[in-house]
């Protein structure tokens, strides 16, 4: 394995950002960036601007043997210079670094994910502190009227990696040396106790509709608990990872602690969650990869797999909901990231005393946003961006035929934006939905609401919870007791009531059914990280 792969620089002169960035495209192995191993080199893959189509640049893929290498790394690391061999208090010191290194170069790397991601939102600084986050799924704006819009691009991606990123390193640098055992009373000869101890090499596959937020959600607890841990960022994202790669030496983790190998799902990915020396993975994706990897995990040393996958998550609006308030934040769970969020509210169940006027109001927001898309760089204006790439672009459309062709009807929106290039896609509302239809059952990841008339609140639960996924679900009305039953009722690891998408850096977030295994976020989210050992002492038993 060579090192000191090319370092390329990235020019933006747009309205919102200028400025040069300078990215090295090789994998971060051992405290280094390197070139693949050249016996298996897989080459290069180009990294593409969803506004345009066109590559922004391209970055080496990684190999089985890489990753076995990287592990070697971690391992070395966890053996020697991390683990339970550094008090949680210095591990938390270098993830805060790590913090405040991404805070001080937010401006290139928030440009960095913009263009790679081509995120569309922005919201108010009143509501931007360390512990309320709205992560890549999730935006709103709240203009000085306190009308509520969707987009604002730049800003999106600031606000996203200060909240989603930064603020995650932050608490989980606090929790380090907070991870504590128990004593258990036994009896007056002998006394117990536990410790939780890391796991040794962890494995992090990530997804690519929120790159730096989800680098943070694996990092942070894995980190703080003392695991080493080789990172896999998705092939069509990995540029923020990258340059966040450069800060980790200055950030002063030794080598090996945090290894970022890129590649694709096939190669780099199943050889982590296959690795006989990874003891525990952690995966952010599809339910269909999910299976693969908890498969892989089975099948190799029966390693810990944690796994937040797809959702189908339904927003119910009763007749005594805020009318006004429900159709803003039914816009922001369905529309934001361009619908491209696993707890996106993309089943809108409405009663039909006020189905009418949702309907009208409703597809008033998604025009508005028709309205106002474009290339998130271009204008302070945009409030809708495009799907993150072709290959999205072109699933959303075949799930928009496939509802026209149910005989769903299309409110608004249904097709894509413009002729010109980039993968830009209207918002869209079905009505005329009826449950079994593939629009009302599968996840589209694109902005694409499937609205569907209730009647009673019986109905609408077993509506509800007719569906394989359960990761989130929102209630609206103004009888909380009924809120809070409802939101009782549905099968969902997350539940809203009068808003959506609220998420917090220290309240635990995953899914139930096919939604996932295990938690990330907050104190259970060092559960994955950890494992509970039980110490026995003999102080007075005698044979």
């Amino acid at each position: 394995m060579s090192s000191n792969p090319e370092v390329i620089t990235i020019n933006l002169d747009t309205p919102l950002y200028k400025g040069s960035i300078s990215l090295n495209t090789g994998l971060f192995i051992n405290g280094e960036f390197v070139r693949p191993q050249e016996s298996q080199d897989a080459g290069k893959i180009d990294i593409i601007n969803p506004s345009t189509s066109k590559p922004i640049t391209s970055v080496h893929l990684g190999s089985s043997l890489d990753v076995d290498i990287a592990v070697d790394a971690a391992r070395k690391a966890f053996k020697s210079t991390w683990g339970l061999h550094v008090p949680g208090s210095v591990r938390g010191q270098k993830l805060q670094r790590l913090a405040e290194l991404i805070e001080e170069n937010l401006e290139e790397i928030a440009a960095l994910e913009a263009l790679n991601c081509d995120e569309s939102y922005d919201f108010d600084e009143h509501l931007a502190n360390s512990s309320f986050i709205l992560p890549f799924f999730t935006c709103f704006v709240l203009n000085p009227d306190r009308s509520l819009i969707l987009g604002k691009p730049f800003a999106q991606a600031k606000q996203e990696i200060t909240i989603g990123c930064i603020a995650t390193l932050k608490y989980y640098a606090g929790w380090a040396d907070k991870i504590h055992g128990k004593t258990i009373e036994t009896s007056e000869t002998k006394m117990a106790y536990t410790r939780r101890e890391p796991y040794g090499v962890v494995g992090a596959i990530i997804p690519w509709n929120g790159p730096l937020a989800m680098f943070a959600w694996k990092v942070g607890p894995a980190v703080a608990a003392g695991n080493a841990i080789v990172l896999k960022p998705s092939e069509l994202t990995p540029l923020t990872a990258l340059r966040v790669a450069s800060l980790i030496n200055e950030a002063g983790f030794p080598p090996g602690v945090i290894n970022i190998v890129n590649g694709y799902g096939p190669t780099v990915g199943s050889s982590l969650s296959s690795h006989p020396l990874i003891t525990k993975i952690a995966f952010t994706g599809s339910t269909v990869t999910g299976r693969k990897i908890q498969e892989a995990a089975a099948k190799s040393n029966l390693k810990v797999v944690t796994l937040e996958l797809g959702g189908k998550s339904p927003n119910i609006i009763f007749d005594d909901a805020d009318l006004e308030q429900a159709i803003k934040w039914a816009g922001v769970g369905i529309f934001t990231n361009m619908g491209q969020a696993c707890c996106a509210g993309s089943r809108i169940f409405v009663q039909e005393g006020i189905y009418d006027a949702f309907i009208q109001g409703f597809t008033a927001v998604a025009q508005h946003l028709q309205a106002n898309t474009g290339d998130p760089f271009s204008s302070p204006n945009t409030l809708h961006g495009p799907q993150a790439s072709e290959v999205q672009y072109k699933r959303i459309l075949s799930y928009i035929s496939s509802g026209i062709f149910d005989g769903a009807h299309v409110q608004t929106g249904g097709e894509k934006h413009s002729e010109e290039k980039g993968y830009f896609i209207k918002p869209t509302i079905f009505t005329n939905v009826t449950p079994s239809m593939k629009i009302a059952q599968e996840e589209i990841f694109g902005p694409v609401a499937a609205v569907i008339k209730f009647k009673t609140e019986e109905e609408v639960i077993e509506m509800a919870n007719n569906t394989t996924y359960g990761l989130a679900c929102a209630v609206f009305t103004e009888n909380i007791s009924r809120g809070i039953r409802v939101a009782h009722a549905i099968d969902a690891g997350t539940a809203w009531i009068n808003t959506y998408n609220t998420l917090a850096t220290n309240v635990p977030f995953g899914g139930y059914k096919q939604s996932g295994i295990g938690r990330e976020l907050g104190e259970y989210a060092l559960e994955n990280y950890t494992q509970v050992k039980a110490v026995h002492i003999n102080i007075g038993m005698k044979l």
